[in-house]
């Protein structure tokens, strides 16, 4: 059998998972190609610079962000996006409270209980 998430997710009926310090997240959608993923996080919260063999693509809906990617860092904020390729070390600091929408391929198996 396919592994997927049910066709219909929202916010008010999921939990929010801890994904770190001043971190929560919600999965918010997935099949094996693909992983739809919102995280929260609390001003002053880190993402802890790390790699993973998947392709991944931020969209920050809301707050500030300072990212760092391969040895670049810039600031982004609330309708901006970022290209992270498969194996690249990336981390953030959140500048001002939001929730960033994270986008998986292949989906990422960690997250899944």
């Amino acid at each position: 059998m396919k592994t997927r998430s049910e066709t219909f997710l929202y916010e008010k009926e999921k939990q929010w998972e801890p994904a770190g310090e001043g971190v929560t997240r919600q999965i918010m959608g997935y099949d094996g190609q693909i992983m739809l993923v919102k995280v929260k996080f609390e001003k002053g919260a880190i993402g802890a610079p790390h790699t993973h063999y998947h392709t991944q693509t931020t969209y920050v809906a809301s707050g500030k962000f300072e990212f760092t990617i391969n040895d670049e860092t810039k600031i982004v904020e609330a309708g901006d996006g970022i290209y992270m390729e498969p194996d690249v070390l990336h981390g953030c600091t959140c500048l001002e409270a939001g929730v960033l929408i994270d986008c998986f391929s292949p989906m990422r198996a960690d997250f899944l209980h």
